[in-house]
């Protein structure tokens, strides 16, 4: 599926087997694991199937049950003037 250049660079997208990937979702945010997306060897750039983005939108409706959910840390950042 991956082997094609990269899109920014001179790199190649390769496979990489990922423990995590955090997906940012309109209705949240989705955590698969062990998840296989591409990545350019060269600059780093991510790239994910038309599989993987449907099944992180049916996760973050409701369609597919998860596993569990986690807490995620939350701090505001008050940028002085």
């Amino acid at each position: 599926m991956y082997g094609y250049q990269c899109e920014y660079c001179e790199g190649t997208v390769q496979s990489r087997l990922l423990k995590r990937e955090a997906f940012k979702h309109r209705d949240g945010f989705v955590i698969l694991e062990n998840v296989s997306i591409g990545v350019c060897n060269n600059c780093g750039n991510r790239y994910y199937s038309a599989d993987i983005l449907h099944r992180v939108n049916d996760v973050a409706t409701g369609k597919t049950p998860v596993e569990r959910v986690e807490q995620i840390p939350v701090v505001q950042v008050r940028l002085s003037a």
